[in-house]
Protein backbone atom coordinates (compact mmCIF):
# COMPACT_ATOMS: atom_id res chain seq x y z
CA UNK A 1 0.00 0.00 0.00
CA UNK A 2 1.47 3.26 -1.02
CA UNK A 3 -1.63 5.60 -0.25
CA UNK A 4 -4.05 5.90 1.94
CA UNK A 5 -6.44 8.31 3.85
CA UNK A 6 -7.19 9.30 7.69
CA UNK A 7 -10.15 11.15 9.26
CA UNK A 8 -8.45 13.12 12.41
CA UNK A 9 -11.43 13.34 15.09
CA UNK A 10 -11.35 16.65 17.41
CA UNK A 11 -12.17 16.08 20.99
CA UNK A 12 -13.94 18.16 23.94
CA UNK A 13 -13.19 18.04 27.55
CA UNK A 14 -16.10 16.89 28.77
CA UNK A 15 -15.03 17.74 32.60
CA UNK A 16 -11.73 19.42 33.12
CA UNK A 17 -10.06 20.22 36.47
CA UNK A 18 -6.29 21.70 37.49
CA UNK A 19 -5.21 19.75 40.61
CA UNK A 20 -1.94 21.84 41.08
CA UNK A 21 0.95 23.36 39.51
CA UNK A 22 4.06 21.12 39.60
CA UNK A 23 7.78 21.52 40.07
CA UNK A 24 8.62 21.86 36.85
CA UNK A 25 6.17 24.40 35.64
CA UNK A 26 3.53 21.81 34.42
CA UNK A 27 0.03 21.56 35.74
CA UNK A 28 -1.45 18.58 37.21
CA UNK A 29 -4.64 17.59 35.56
CA UNK A 30 -7.75 15.45 36.03
CA UNK A 31 -10.54 15.52 32.88
CA UNK A 32 -12.54 13.19 31.22
CA UNK A 33 -12.30 13.83 27.61
CA UNK A 34 -14.48 12.79 24.53
CA UNK A 35 -13.78 12.49 20.84
CA UNK A 36 -16.62 14.12 18.48
CA UNK A 37 -17.42 13.30 14.58
CA UNK A 38 -15.32 16.53 13.54
CA UNK A 39 -12.51 15.97 11.40
CA UNK A 40 -10.13 17.00 9.46
CA UNK A 41 -9.17 14.92 6.50
CA UNK A 42 -5.24 13.95 5.97
CA UNK A 43 -4.15 11.79 2.52
CA UNK A 44 -1.11 10.07 2.71
CA UNK A 45 1.71 8.85 -0.15
CA UNK A 46 4.55 7.48 0.27
CA UNK A 47 7.68 9.08 -1.50
CA UNK A 48 10.96 7.38 -2.71
CA UNK A 49 13.21 10.08 -1.49
CA UNK A 50 13.51 10.73 2.04
CA UNK A 51 11.25 14.23 2.16
CA UNK A 52 8.05 15.39 4.10
CA UNK A 53 6.08 16.86 1.93
CA UNK A 54 2.82 18.99 3.30
CA UNK A 55 0.30 20.65 1.70
CA UNK A 56 -3.25 22.02 3.28
CA UNK A 57 -6.17 23.44 1.67
CA UNK A 58 -5.70 26.74 3.34
CA UNK A 59 -2.05 27.92 3.42
CA UNK A 60 -3.14 30.55 6.90
CA UNK A 61 -3.34 27.25 8.63
CA UNK A 62 0.11 25.89 8.08
CA UNK A 63 2.85 28.26 8.57
CA UNK A 64 6.30 27.74 9.16
CA UNK A 65 5.93 23.38 8.60
CA UNK A 66 8.64 22.59 10.68
CA UNK A 67 6.71 23.82 13.78
CA UNK A 68 3.54 21.93 12.69
CA UNK A 69 2.93 19.23 14.61
CA UNK A 70 2.18 16.69 11.83
CA UNK A 71 5.39 17.58 10.48
CA UNK A 72 7.03 16.67 13.53
CA UNK A 73 5.03 13.63 14.16
CA UNK A 74 6.15 12.03 10.65
CA UNK A 75 9.97 13.60 11.37
CA UNK A 76 9.77 11.42 14.65
CA UNK A 77 8.26 7.82 12.63
CA UNK A 78 10.84 8.10 10.31
CA UNK A 79 13.59 8.89 13.05
CA UNK A 80 12.72 6.37 15.46
CA UNK A 81 12.07 3.60 12.86
CA UNK A 82 15.01 4.31 10.07
CA UNK A 83 12.45 4.76 7.42
CA UNK A 84 14.11 5.32 4.95
CA UNK A 85 11.35 6.73 2.60
CA UNK A 86 9.75 10.14 2.61
CA UNK A 87 6.20 10.84 2.73
CA UNK A 88 3.84 13.43 1.22
CA UNK A 89 0.96 14.84 3.32
CA UNK A 90 -1.94 16.39 2.40
CA UNK A 91 -4.27 18.19 4.78
CA UNK A 92 -8.01 19.08 4.36
CA UNK A 93 -8.27 21.49 7.44
CA UNK A 94 -12.20 21.58 9.26
CA UNK A 95 -11.49 21.30 12.77
CA UNK A 96 -10.94 25.26 13.91
CA UNK A 97 -7.35 26.49 14.54
CA UNK A 98 -6.52 27.53 18.03
CA UNK A 99 -9.65 26.04 19.62
CA UNK A 100 -9.21 24.18 22.55
CA UNK A 101 -10.12 20.94 20.50
CA UNK A 102 -6.91 19.27 20.38
CA UNK A 103 -6.74 19.91 16.24
CA UNK A 104 -3.07 20.01 15.96
CA UNK A 105 -2.37 16.62 18.22
CA UNK A 106 -5.02 14.48 16.12
CA UNK A 107 -3.88 15.57 13.00
CA UNK A 108 -0.54 14.61 14.85
CA UNK A 109 -2.08 11.00 16.00
CA UNK A 110 -2.99 10.55 12.25
CA UNK A 111 0.08 10.82 10.58
CA UNK A 112 1.81 8.52 13.22
CA UNK A 113 -1.18 6.16 13.10
CA UNK A 114 -1.37 6.14 8.91
CA UNK A 115 2.72 6.18 8.65
CA UNK A 116 2.69 2.83 10.93
CA UNK A 117 0.58 0.85 8.44
CA UNK A 118 1.61 2.45 5.24
CA UNK A 119 5.32 1.34 6.52
CA UNK A 120 4.44 -1.61 8.19
CA UNK A 121 6.07 -1.07 11.46
CA UNK A 122 3.57 -3.46 13.44
CA UNK A 123 3.37 -1.15 16.65
CA UNK A 124 0.48 -1.29 18.58
CA UNK A 125 -1.89 1.75 19.34
CA UNK A 126 -0.29 1.38 23.23
CA UNK A 127 3.15 1.67 21.51
CA UNK A 128 1.99 4.59 19.20
CA UNK A 129 1.09 6.35 22.25
CA UNK A 130 3.95 6.09 24.41
CA UNK A 131 6.48 7.25 21.63
CA UNK A 132 3.77 10.20 20.49
CA UNK A 133 3.88 11.59 24.07
CA UNK A 134 7.31 13.63 22.50
CA UNK A 135 4.96 15.46 20.58
CA UNK A 136 2.77 16.86 23.60
CA UNK A 137 -0.02 15.71 26.36
CA UNK A 138 -2.86 15.88 24.34
CA UNK A 139 -1.51 13.48 21.47
CA UNK A 140 -1.58 10.30 23.00
CA UNK A 141 -5.56 10.31 23.67
CA UNK A 142 -5.77 11.30 20.23
CA UNK A 143 -4.68 7.65 18.77
CA UNK A 144 -6.99 6.14 21.78
CA UNK A 145 -10.08 8.20 20.64
CA UNK A 146 -13.13 7.14 22.27
CA UNK A 147 -14.09 8.07 26.09
CA UNK A 148 -11.70 8.38 28.68
CA UNK A 149 -10.15 9.83 31.80
CA UNK A 150 -6.68 11.78 31.60
CA UNK A 151 -4.63 12.49 34.84
CA UNK A 152 -1.16 13.52 35.44
CA UNK A 153 -0.14 16.48 32.48
CA UNK A 154 -2.69 14.31 30.82
CA UNK A 155 -0.72 11.56 29.70
CA UNK A 156 -2.13 9.55 31.83
CA UNK A 157 -5.03 8.07 30.13
CA UNK A 158 -7.84 5.14 31.10
CA UNK A 159 -10.93 4.24 28.55
CA UNK A 160 -13.92 4.72 30.23
CA UNK A 161 -17.24 3.64 28.01
CA UNK A 162 -19.07 5.22 25.53
CA UNK A 163 -21.47 7.56 27.06
CA UNK A 164 -25.30 8.01 25.78
CA UNK A 165 -24.70 9.06 22.63
CA UNK A 166 -25.56 12.89 22.24
CA UNK A 167 -25.73 15.67 19.37
CA UNK A 168 -22.95 18.73 20.08
CA UNK A 169 -23.29 21.85 19.08
CA UNK A 170 -19.62 23.65 18.17
CA UNK A 171 -19.04 27.29 18.54
CA UNK A 172 -15.66 29.12 18.56
CA UNK A 173 -15.43 32.93 18.31
CA UNK A 174 -13.29 34.56 16.61
CA UNK A 175 -10.48 35.32 19.12
CA UNK A 176 -7.24 33.12 19.20
CA UNK A 177 -6.15 31.75 23.13
CA UNK A 178 -2.49 31.05 23.98
CA UNK A 179 -2.85 27.51 25.70
CA UNK A 180 0.28 28.69 27.84
CA UNK A 181 -0.72 32.38 29.00
CA UNK A 182 -4.30 30.40 30.16
CA UNK A 183 -2.28 28.08 32.30
CA UNK A 184 0.16 30.74 33.89
CA UNK A 185 -2.68 32.88 34.56
CA UNK A 186 -4.43 30.18 36.54
CA UNK A 187 -4.69 30.72 40.18
CA UNK A 188 -4.54 26.90 41.72
CA UNK A 189 -4.59 27.69 44.88
CA UNK A 190 -7.83 29.93 44.97
CA UNK A 191 -9.63 28.22 42.96
CA UNK A 192 -12.95 27.64 45.29
CA UNK A 193 -14.51 24.74 43.88
CA UNK A 194 -13.51 21.87 41.90
CA UNK A 195 -15.39 20.16 39.04
CA UNK A 196 -16.66 16.56 40.58
CA UNK A 197 -14.59 14.24 37.92
CA UNK A 198 -14.78 10.77 39.88
CA UNK A 199 -18.84 11.41 39.96
CA UNK A 200 -18.47 11.75 35.84
CA UNK A 201 -16.73 8.76 35.47
CA UNK A 202 -19.32 7.13 37.50
CA UNK A 203 -22.19 8.79 35.31
CA UNK A 204 -20.60 7.58 32.55
CA UNK A 205 -20.44 3.89 33.78
CA UNK A 206 -23.97 4.26 34.48
CA UNK A 207 -25.15 5.78 30.88
CA UNK A 208 -26.55 8.51 32.35
CA UNK A 209 -26.53 11.72 30.36
CA UNK A 210 -27.87 14.03 32.72
CA UNK A 211 -25.02 12.78 35.42
CA UNK A 212 -22.51 14.11 33.13
CA UNK A 213 -24.34 17.25 32.31
CA UNK A 214 -24.82 18.27 35.58
CA UNK A 215 -21.50 17.29 36.09
CA UNK A 216 -19.51 19.01 33.42
CA UNK A 217 -17.20 22.12 34.42
CA UNK A 218 -13.68 23.66 33.79
CA UNK A 219 -11.99 25.33 35.77
CA UNK A 220 -9.50 27.13 32.92
CA UNK A 221 -13.00 28.84 32.22
CA UNK A 222 -11.55 31.38 35.31
CA UNK A 223 -9.20 32.51 33.10
CA UNK A 224 -10.33 32.27 29.42
CA UNK A 225 -13.85 34.24 29.97
CA UNK A 226 -12.10 36.95 32.04
CA UNK A 227 -10.03 37.45 28.71
CA UNK A 228 -13.10 36.55 26.36
CA UNK A 229 -16.56 37.69 27.70
CA UNK A 230 -17.95 36.12 24.42
CA UNK A 231 -17.60 32.89 25.31
CA UNK A 232 -19.36 33.24 28.97
CA UNK A 233 -22.43 35.16 26.26
CA UNK A 234 -22.10 32.09 24.06
CA UNK A 235 -22.67 29.71 26.79
CA UNK A 236 -25.94 31.67 28.20
CA UNK A 237 -27.36 31.75 24.15
CA UNK A 238 -27.29 27.96 24.17
CA UNK A 239 -28.47 27.14 27.61
CA UNK A 240 -31.03 29.50 26.64
CA UNK A 241 -31.41 27.50 23.30
CA UNK A 242 -32.55 24.22 24.70
CA UNK A 243 -29.25 23.18 25.61
CA UNK A 244 -28.70 20.51 27.80
CA UNK A 245 -25.54 22.07 29.67
CA UNK A 246 -22.67 24.16 27.60
CA UNK A 247 -19.27 24.53 28.19
CA UNK A 248 -15.91 26.16 27.30
CA UNK A 249 -13.71 23.19 25.67
CA UNK A 250 -9.88 23.01 27.10
CA UNK A 251 -8.22 25.82 27.34
CA UNK A 252 -10.67 27.66 25.13
CA UNK A 253 -12.38 29.49 23.39
CA UNK A 254 -14.39 27.28 21.41
CA UNK A 255 -18.02 26.22 23.36
CA UNK A 256 -20.01 23.23 23.11
CA UNK A 257 -23.30 22.71 24.19
CA UNK A 258 -25.21 18.99 24.21
CA UNK A 259 -28.24 18.77 22.87
CA UNK A 260 -31.25 15.83 22.85
CA UNK A 261 -31.29 16.19 18.76
CA UNK A 262 -30.14 17.50 15.90
CA UNK A 263 -32.82 19.54 14.87
CA UNK A 264 -32.87 21.28 18.09
CA UNK A 265 -29.04 21.97 17.93
CA UNK A 266 -29.22 22.66 14.67
CA UNK A 267 -32.03 25.80 15.07
CA UNK A 268 -29.46 26.93 17.75
CA UNK A 269 -27.02 27.22 15.02
CA UNK A 270 -28.97 28.92 12.71
CA UNK A 271 -29.61 31.84 15.55
CA UNK A 272 -26.27 32.16 17.01
CA UNK A 273 -24.63 32.47 13.49
CA UNK A 274 -27.18 35.54 13.31
CA UNK A 275 -25.96 36.67 16.44
CA UNK A 276 -22.10 37.23 15.29
CA UNK A 277 -20.81 35.95 18.92
CA UNK A 278 -18.88 33.03 16.71
CA UNK A 279 -16.93 32.49 13.37
CA UNK A 280 -17.52 28.60 13.33
CA UNK A 281 -20.34 26.93 14.00
CA UNK A 282 -21.42 23.31 13.39
CA UNK A 283 -23.31 20.50 14.52
CA UNK A 284 -21.93 16.89 15.12
CA UNK A 285 -22.31 13.80 18.04
CA UNK A 286 -19.86 11.60 20.15
CA UNK A 287 -17.89 9.33 18.64
CA UNK A 288 -16.83 6.37 19.12
CA UNK A 289 -15.69 3.46 17.20
CA UNK A 290 -16.45 0.85 19.32
CA UNK A 291 -20.87 1.99 18.62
Amino acid sequence: MDKMECKARAKVNLGLDVCRRLENGYHEVKMVMQTIDLYDVLEFTKRKDPDIILSVDSQDTLGDITNNLIFKAAKLMIGHFSIKEGIEIHLSKHIPVAAGMAGGSTDAAATMIAMNELFELGQTREQLMELSLQLGADVPFCIMGGTALAEGIGEKLTKLPAPPQTVVLIAKPSVMVSTKEVYENLKVDTLEKHPDIDGMVAAIGLGSLSGISDRMENVLETVTIGLHPEIEQIKTFMKEHKAINAMMSGSGPTVFGLYASKEEAQEAADALKETGLAKDICVTEFYNEER
